[in-house]
């Protein structure tokens, strides 16, 4: 009786959870036998394993062998158990010696003729390999994303014989590299394309300035995606930390495209029909969901009151906490979800609200009911909200060119610096994650005088007091100022204006 081990992972979020895999080859009836709670694609390995196997000119011994994925009580979701299994299976078998196949964790999918496919997840499998001391074998196309982990032995292999041809000294697979760093300017809509609209194009370079969530509200055509679109020009490059933060949710979610880390912010806009699950994450295999993909980035969310209510409610906690939970039967997952929130709607179904040669016979009662499919608590999470009201014609012709993307993301850049000097390592990232603690010293006392008188006169919730204070942080920072003054609090509070046929947030 011969056993075999060799190391995996399963995945709980974006942490790498250790799971063995033993393979025991024992006398008796001749068998395949997988235990260690597989789902069902972990399940149908033994079929591909078998026929990789055969693809080597290989055959099962006629004995029983018995697969256990250890610890048995942690479910295996994923095609990626496949390559360890072979690989233990070929240890047990004596064809791959058992303490080289020891010293790595493994991670691909089989196809039928031994070729190892490319699987999600490699990047945080070979974080995880580092902190356990392990070398990684992975396919041969995701070696680069799995040499970003650092000083490791990486085994990117395109098939099992090559694997099989390395251990027995007769093919050297070398050391895969970390791609370059894409670092190259994208081509970006401009802002300077934006004619008039100056109000939204200043709340806009507010919201970028820090983090925070936008909601714009007018008339179809009025230029509200056409903003939107502009902001990913006007954002600066992740930070290292941040950039390893979104790549692993992005390697989890199989999107991390050719090994490169994300060094922009994501930009996901979702449509509106998209479910609760499609926005905060879930399904049968609890993958990561639009919140999470634009982590560190942009959620835009066209046609806001669209969306279904239940995905909408899901949202307010992700907005607060920057994570989101999905609660399973047998496990707990987490994301993270810190991400900006831009939406945008109509004032009401017709759109035309307060236009009387245009709106319909139901107004203003079409504009109420339309705009009660967004609740109370998800509107007082919104920073700032910005009227958009359509440029006519003649104007729209005339209207001179504005500043530029590149102008604004200037401006945009100086008040990130200033905000990640103030804060200092291991402080907020942003204005937007700022505490009232860090605000409060920095409130002349004209200023909160300004803020107190408003909070109680508008109503304002401790929520929407302390979002306005982060955003007049946001405008003293693009204007240069080390304290908050009564300019910047009376700009914050007036873009916290109501909407059309709605009482303040």
């Amino acid at each position: 009786m011969t056993i075999a081990r060799i190391a995996t992972f399963a995945f709980a979020g974006i942490d790498p959870v250790p799971v063995e895999v033993q393979v025991q080859i024992a006398p008796g009836l001749p068998a395949f036998l997988l235990v260690g709670l597989p789902d069902k694609a972990v399940a149908e390995s033994r079929e591909r394993v078998r026929a990789a196997l055969t693809g080597l000119g290989l055959s099962l011994p006629p004995k029983r062998v018995l697969v256990n994925l250890a610890p048995a009580d942690i479910l295996k979701e994923g095609s990626h158990f496949d390559l360890p299994i072979a690989l233990a299976l070929l240890a047990a078998m004596e064809i791959v010696p058992k303490e080289d196949a020891a010293g790595y964790a493994a991670l691909g999918e089989l196809s039928l003729d031994g070729s190892i496919m490319p699987v999600a997840g490699v990047l945080p499998a070979a974080l995880g390999a580092s902190e356990r001391d392990l070398g990684l074998i992975c396919p041969a196309a995701q070696g680069g994303e799995a040499a970003w982990a650092g000083r490791i032995e990486v085994l990117a292999a395109p098939d099992i014989l090559s694997l099989l041809n390395h251990f027995k000294g007769v093919q050297l697979l070398s050391p895969p590299q970390p791609p370059v760093l894409d670092t190259a300017p994208r081509a970006v809509a401009c802002l300077s394309e934006v004619k008039g609209q100056e109000s939204a194009k200043r709340a806009l370079e507010i919201a970028a300035a820090g983090s925070h969530n936008l909601l714009m509200v007018g008339p179809p055509g009025a230029g509200k995606s056409m903003l939107a679109s502009r902001l990913p020009g006007l954002l600066p490059d992740l930070s290292p930390s941040e950039a390893l933060e979104v790549s692993l949710v992005h390697s989890i979610a199989g999107l991390l495209e050719g090994g490169r880390l994300v060094m922009r912010p994501p930009f996901r806009d979702p449509h509106h029909s998209a479910s609760m699950p499609a926005l905060v994450g879930g399904g049968n295999r609890a993958r990561p969901g639009e919140i999470s993909l634009a982590h560190r980035g942009v959620l835009f969310l066209d046609e806001w009151p669209e969306f279904p209510r239940p995905a909408l409610e899901a949202l307010r906690q992700p907005m607060e906490t920057g994570r989101t939970t999905i609660s399973r039967v047998q496990a707990h997952v987490t994301y993270p979800a810190r991400f900006q929130c831009i939406a945008a709607m109509n004032p009401c179904r017709c759109g035309y609200l307060g236009d009387a040669g245009r709106e319909c016979g139901r107004a203003p009662r079409c504009g109420e009911d339309y705009q009660m499919r967004l609740s109370g608590p998800l509107l007082d999470r919104m920073d700032l909200t910005i009227e958009v009201m359509p440029i006519p014609a003649a104007e729209l012709t005339r209207a001179p060119a504005g500043e530029t993307s590149a102008t604004v993301a200037a401006r945009v850049h100086a008040a990130r610096d200033a905000q990640r000097t103030r804060w200092g390592a291991g402080g907020p990232s942003n204005n937007a994650e700022a505490e009232i603690r860090h605000l409060q010293p920095l409130l002349d006392a004209e200023a909160e005088m300004l803020l107190t008188t408003a909070a109680t006169r508008l109503r304002l919730s401790s929520r929407a007091h302390v979002r306005t204070l982060r955003v007049a942080r946001s405008i003293a920072d693009l204007a240069g100022s080390a304290g908050i003054r009564r300019a910047h609090v009376a700009e914050a509070l007036a873009f916290r204006h109501r909407m059309p046929g709605r009482a303040a947030a």
